[in-house]
């Protein structure tokens, strides 16, 4: 199994660590610390070793962050996390705040007192978090203090080692392009937006730039690392030597100067000598431009050069992820056929979890082309916990599924070829009336983004609202974002392209997206419909006078027709459910057992029948 469900929240944590940090924080002078959830790299998924966040709080959300102060503290999470942080934390140490309405900087500018000193660790937060930071503690009448050191890692005695995880070349086959090419094109970029050199410190950037993947983070094969590209020569990545063995080390070295982690301090500085470093505001730790202007080096803001690259797929990629998806849909298929034949208090959460990554792995072993992970901890919620949004199931919560209730399945699977996330969500016995018209409704927005065409320039929070008018109209909402970019065996969350109020990245050819409206009923419910989907290039819609861009849809797998109220639907939804149906029995009939293949015709019959 990839996935573990023991349960490692325990508000208790908080009770004993919070005075701890407040005792090593008296010891420094400081009045208070920031703890975001984030590595170095800024990363969503982070390494034991740097889930300081949880450590302190118990909270395991893959977003947050929390400010404990002399005498009080406050945790933040986004729409998400608003029950799942009241459950792993405890109220009596942490003031619960919104990280979208009330962010940590607009909270410090409200109730920081006069005077206060407030730490953070500058390798934690970016420049433009910290910029933001600062103006807030100076309105409030305090100080931010850059640390050296962070005081959780002076307090936490068993911390975790950094991970080693070792280094895979990615086959060009899969790329599809070699990393000699894309290093030069990355050249370009970055000496035409004016820098000399640019310091990546994504690592999804440094796994695309040099066709590598790693296993130093949960679920996502990334290998930490930074690295200092020049606009013309040679690049220089710094990573644990540990994490190369004879034939990565041999690749790499072609296509860079290799370097432990250590040397990237001297060799910043070594850049003060003419240098011009773009850094990007949004990704770049505090640290690096600190570091470099202090040497009397110069910055400047230029964003990753690679991301708009990774995130436009090639042609390659896209036949990998169309690949994945079929073999995924086969997974999902022969894993809803069997949930369907079981008696409702049978199973539970954790055993039907376990059913769908023995049936993706099944998948790619019928192929050869092994799953090589789970894209992220399978979000398996029966009842009132799928209308946790992002649940995890743990030995402490699981639950059956019981008659009468809906189960709420959000997985994904990484294969060499491609990343997959699909959410369904399931009747168990029969559903009431109000179920299926809050799943109709949900539909309909996932509908509405399948069929949407638009001009080139629209971006992702032009298209969100697309999403939610059905749900609008009957006074609904959902909490979370509508869509994330997807990466190509990568992280399944990738930006900079996302379908939400804050998508502020033009929609690009190539780009991979989630398309996952919901609705949640807190105590009863959840509702989540999601298929990946890939921006197609503009085409000439008949009759009309400017070219319009649309999505094709990557995920494969039927919807739960028992769910469905055709008298909710306008015939052109009707028609659209119906293709898509008969595309999945036709893609998927001929890879499923006979008995599978007769449960999918039924799942996939046109819905007046």
């Amino acid at each position: 199994m990839f996935q573990t469900f023991e349960s490692h929240a325990d508000p208790a944590q908080g009770r004993e660590r919070v005075p701890l940090l407040r005792t090593e924080l008296a010891r420094r002078g400081i009045d208070g610390f920031l703890v975001p959830r984030a590595d170095e790299h800024q990363g969503e998924y982070v390494a034991a070793r740097s889930d300081r966040l949880k450590w302190l709080t118990g909270f395991t959300g893959s977003a947050g962050a929390a400010i404990v102060l002399t005498e009080s503290a406050a945790i933040f999470v986004d729409g998400r996390y608003t029950l799942q942080v009241r459950d792993q934390t405890d109220a009596g140490i942490f003031v619960y705040e919104s990280l979208v309405e009330t962010p940590p900087a607009k909270w410090i500018e409200a109730n920081l007192k006069a005077g206060t000193r407030l730490g953070f660790d500058p390798w934690l937060h970016t420049i433009a978090e910290t910029k933001a930071l600062r103006k807030a503690c100076e309105k409030a009448g305090g100080e931010l203090v850059a640390l050296d050191g962070n005081p959780i890692d002076a307090i936490w005695t068993d911390q975790p080692a950094a991970p080693a995880g070792e280094v895979a070349i990615q086959p060009v086959g899969f790329a599809g392009e070699l990393a000699k090419d894309k290093i030069v094109r990355i050249g370009k970029e970055i000496r035409a937006g004016g820098a000399t050199h640019t310091v990546l410190t994504d690592p999804s950037s440094i796994a695309w730039l040099f066709n590598i993947r790693g296993a130093d983070v949960e679920h996502t094969p990334l290998a930490l690392a930074f690295a200092i590209v020049p606009a013309e020569g040679r690049p220089s990545l710094f990573i644990d030597p540990a994490k190369l063995g004879i034939e990565a080390k041999a690749y790499l070295t072609q296509l860079a100067e290799l370097h432990a982690p250590a040397a990237l301090e001297p060799a910043l500085k070594a850049l003060a000598g003419g240098a011009k470093v773009g850094l990007d505001p949004q990704l770049a730790p505090e640290w690096l431009r600190a570091a470099i202007v202090d040497a009397g080096g110069a910055t400047s803001d230029l964003p990753d050069p690679a991301r708009l690259p990774r995130a436009c797929k090639n042609e390659a990629e896209l036949n990998g992820s169309r690949a994945a998806h079929k073999r995924d849909g086969v997974a999902i298929v022969r894993f809803l056929a069997w949930l369907d034949a079981q008696q409702p208090g049978t199973v539970d959460e954790i055993m039907v979890a376990s059913r769908l990554e023995s049936a993706r792995a099944k998948a790619g072993e019928d192929v050869q082309m092994p799953l090589r992970d789970i894209s992220f901890d399978t979000i398996s919620g029966s009842g009132p916990n799928g209308a946790i949004i992002h649940y995890r199931v743990t030995t402490k919560t699981n639950r059956k599924l019981a008659a009468g209730e809906l189960y709420l399945v959000d997985s994904g699977g990484q294969y060499q070829d491609g990343t997959t996330d699909i959410t369904r969500t399931i009747a168990i016995g029969k559903p009431t009336d109000a179920m299926r018209r809050h799943y109709t409704l949900v539909l309909k927005g996932l509908i509405a983004i399948s069929t949407l065409r638009f001009p080139a320039g629209t971006r992702g929070q032009d298209v969100d609202p697309f999403a939610r008018r059905a749900l609008w109209q009957a006074g609904l909402d959902f909490a979370h974002g509508t869509g994330h970019g997807v990466g190509s065996f990568l992280a399944v969350h990738e930006g900079p392209q996302r379908i939400a109020r804050t998508g502020t990245q033009a929609l690009l050819p190539g780009m991979i997206l989630s398309n996952e409206p919901g609705y949640y009923r807190p105590g009863e419910y959840g509702i989540r419909l999601e298929n990946l989907i890939v921006v197609e290039d503009a085409a000439k819609v008949e009759g009309g006078e400017i070219a319009m861009h649309g999505f094709e849809t990557l995920t494969l797998a039927p919807f739960d027709r028992r769910l469905i109220d055709a008298a909710l639907m306008e015939k052109a939804e009707i028609d659209w459910l119906d293709a898509y149906h008969a595309r999945v029995a036709s893609e998927l009939s001929d890879q499923v057992e006979d008995g599978v293949k007769a449960w999918l015709a039924a799942a996939t019959a046109p819905l007046s029948q």
